[in-house]
Parts: C-alpha cells; structure tokens; sequence
C-alpha cells in the first residue's frame, strides 16, 4: 500500500508539472542567444562603406516619389530600429529607408543603415507583418554587422580600400541592379551571405519584430508569400537569400519563445498604401533598368536627364553629406541631392528638379555653384555685371531686392534676390545669388532656385548649404 501511495503521489506531481509547463506563457522559453561575429573593421567602416554603397546604388535605380508612401515605410522602418536589443545598437549608424520603383519583390540593406525596400516588395505583402518582417531581417544583418563581418573572415581584400573599390563596381556596373548585385563582387560580403548569417538575420529579425509590437511569424509567411508570387527566380529576394526547407519551421519554433510587447492593430494604412501604389502605372524589373542604363546622371559627368523636369521633387533630407569641389570649395548639402554638372558649371538638385529642355540643361530646384570672370574687380560692380550677363540667357530674369552685405567664409560677399519664369515649366522662380571675390580676384558665385510656391520649404536648406561653404583659394 505504501508503494501504490508513493507512485500514486510521484504520478500526480509529474502530472501538475506538465500542466504547469502548458499553461506557462511561451515567453518562458529562452529565445536563441546571438553574438557578434569577430571584426577587424571599425563602425566607422561600416558607415563609409555604406555611405559610398548607397550613393551608386541611387545613382541606379529610380526611387519612388510619393512622400506618403514614402514617410510610412520610414515610420515603419523607425519602429523596428528602436526595437534593436541594446546591444546590436552602434552609434553612428543611421537607418534610413527609401523605396524604389522596381516591380521585382525585394529588398536590401547596407553597412552602417540604408535599406532600400522595393515596390514590388510592399505590393506583394499580405499584410504590413510580411512587409515589416523583410525589413527586420535585413535591419539584422546591419545591426549584426555581417558585411564587414564576412569581409573579415574572407580576408580576400585586406584592406577598407579593397572592398571600396568593390562597392563601385558593382552597384555601378552591368548588373546595374540590387536583383543582381548579389551575384558579383560587393554583393560576396553586403548581400549574399552565408547560411549561418541567413539564420541569425531570421532569428535576431524575429525577435526585433516581436519586440517592435509584431508577431514573427509574419517573417516566416513572407517567404512563403514570396515563392508563391516568384520572387525568387529572376534574381529576386529568394535568389540572393537561401530558404532551406526548415527556414520557415526555425522562424517559427523562434517565434514560440517570444512574447510581442504591445501588439500593432491594423489601422488600414498598409492597404491605403498598396491601393495607392497599384494605382501607378506599372514599375519596370531591375532587368528592364539595367538595360537603360543609369538612372540617374553619373557625377562629374555633366549627362542630364533627356525629359524635361517636372512631378514631385522631395523636400531636402535633414541629413547632409560634405563635398570638396573646384579645387577650393567645401559644401555640405542634403544628401538626398545630386551632385551634376562639371567644374565650370557644377549644381545639386534633388531627383524631379533637374532635366534638359531644348537641348538645354534645366534646373528647378537646387544650389548652382561656380566662379566668372568679369571686367570689374569690385564686388559690388563684379556682381552687377554677372547679373546682367545671366539676363541675357533668361530674358524674363528680374533682381527683386537690393544687395546685402554678408561675410562668406570669413570674407566679404553680397546677396542679392531675383526672380525669374522658368521656361520648361512656366513657372515663376525665386533666386538668391550670393557672391563673393577669390584671391585671384575672380567671382566666385552661389545660386540657390526654387519654385515661388515652394520657396519657403527649401528657405532652411538653403541657409544650411550657404553657412557650410568655406573658400580655400
């Protein structure tokens, strides 16, 4: 009796304990551990290399001008960002998201935070879970820093310089495509990485996800939804990401050790966004883009775009990036910009606000800086002079106010506005022309144009751009 008692009592214990263990919150499981990998790079690499990265990639594929959409895959991006455990977190990196309209389902991240997430991508999504989940594990390949990580074990190129170099060729060169690039060069250490870093991108973009308000298990989906559409042929997501058959059950077994923290609800934003997408006319492949050719105008190349400017032109980005041009001028400038022209005539102007009309170069928007050689030596005459010889060139060009005094770079200057109608739009320009004398004695001069109507927006920019110019003649 005391034997059947005690098996009895052991029984009922074994009993409790499992449904103990069944009624417990999944969260009671640890989640998967994950470490950094060894690095010989800085953070600091990880920022130029993205930095030089980012810039060739924009000069390739044409970025989606809807601010709307735009702004919400920025909200989007920001969440999961903030949801990075503590320490995966890197100062100095800055995660910035930008759309490209490209129909293919994809997406890519680079060292130190761009992301850029097609079109394509967020149509094809099922929900906004699916959509967040692409870029939580992208964003954990960053975080990770699995680019510099893998350059480090390769050891193929020794040298920052080395995978620079690469970085250029590649986004630069034939594939012309974040489709493709995987393939080739840079794409061996930023995007195409190994099975062991596929697997911490899942794991460690589950857990960003749940911590950011989302179920990971979207993250799973997502791949499922991407085969079902064919994103992984023709170069898509799937081409550049290994998806063994037990990626899917790893995510998901992740999943069950985690409990989202303040779920989102869906407010309908994400299918405001894709209804508005769809109303677009269709988006070109990576392939079709890589067959025309850069997007945009290769730098210092003085190429411009064969349609005339026009449709939306984005508000300067708050973030700016330092050129040295002209051999003596040093400029910062919103880095959402684009350097064009040459060293005789040499402009930034954000995406929409630069084009050809008559077989002329256009701008509508940007800062124009350069030097004239005029007749006077005095500033004030030098300047004049330069007015009159711009008048000549655009006969409805008028100065609205009279010149001011300021101090350029440690020297003196004048500002003078103007007022013109551009004629590839026909509309009406406001102008400020900021002046100044080199050593030489020639103008050095600074022209900074914007619509009438959207002049008071790139007001701040402007300002910006005039108090970093620092003259080195």
């Amino acid at each position: 009796m005391i034997t059947n008692k005690y098996e009895r009592t052991r029984a009922l214990v074994a009993w409790f304990a499992v449904c103990t263990i069944l009624l417990m919150p999944v969260s009671v499981f640890p989640q998967t551990r994950i470490t950094l990998h060894s690095n010989k790079y800085s953070i600091q690499d990880d920022i130029k290399l993205g930095r030089q990265a980012a810039a060739e990639a924009e000069q390739q594929f044409p970025l989606l001008r809807d601010a709307e959409v735009q702004a919400y895959v920025e909200r989007v991006g920001k969440r999961l960002v903030a949801a990075i455990p503590p320490e995966f977190q890197h100062p100095g990196f800055q995660y910035y998201f930008k759309v490209v309209n490209a129909r293919d389902i994809n997406a890519f991240a680079l060292p130190g935070g761009p992301m850029y997430v097609n079109r394509g991508m967020i149509e094809a999504a099922r929900r906004e879970g699916e959509m967040a989940g692409v870029m939580a594990h992208e964003g954990a390949h960053v975080a990770l820093r699995h680019g510099t990580a893998q350059a480090t074990k390769g050891q193929k190129y020794g040298t920052l310089a080395g995978i620079l170099g690469i970085a250029g060729q590649v986004i630069g060169g034939p594939a012309g495509a974040a489709a493709q690039v995987a393939s080739q060069g840079v794409g061996v250490y930023f995007l195409k990485f190994s099975r062991e870093y596929e697997t911490e991108a899942d794991l460690l973009g589950a857990q960003i996800m749940a911590r950011a308000g989302y179920d990971p298990r979207d993250l799973a989906a997502m791949f499922q939804t991407i085969e079902r559409q064919g994103g992984g042929s023709s170069g898509g997501f799937l081409s550049s990401h290994p998806s063994p058959k037990d990626r899917y059950a790893r995510i998901n077994q992740e999943a069950q050790s985690l409990r989202v923290q303040n779920p989102i609800r869906d407010n309908g934003e994400f299918s405001r966004m894709q209804a508005k997408l769809r109303g677009y006319p269709g988006a070109p492949s990576m392939a079709e883009i890589a067959r025309s050719g850069q997007r945009y105008p290769a730098e210092g190349t003085g190429n411009y775009p064969e349609e005339a400017p026009g449709g939306r032109v984005d508000y300067p980005s708050t973030r700016y990036r330092s050129y040295n041009e002209l051999g003596f001028l040093t400029v910062s400038v919103p880095d959402n910009w684009r350097r064009l022209g040459d060293n005789n005539s040499l402009w930034f102007s954000p995406e929409g606000g630069y084009g050809q009309y008559q077989n002329q170069a256009v701008f509508t928007h940007g800062v124009n800086f350069g030097v004239a050689r005029t007749p006077s030596r005095e500033l004030r005459q030098a300047t004049q002079e330069f007015i009159n010889d711009l008048a000549q060139g655009n006969r409805s060009l008028r100065q609205s106010t009279n010149f001011q005094r300021l101090t350029l770079s440690g020297r003196a200057g004048l500002s003078a506005g103007l007022t013109n109608v551009n004629e590839a739009t026909g509309q009406t320009e406001s102008i400020t022309l900021i002046t100044s004398q080199l050593r030489n004695g020639d103008l050095f001069y600074m022209v900074a144009v914007a619509p009438q109507s959207e002049a008071r927006s790139f007001a701040s920019a402007f300002n910006n751009v005039l108090r970093s110019v620092r003259l080195g003649d």
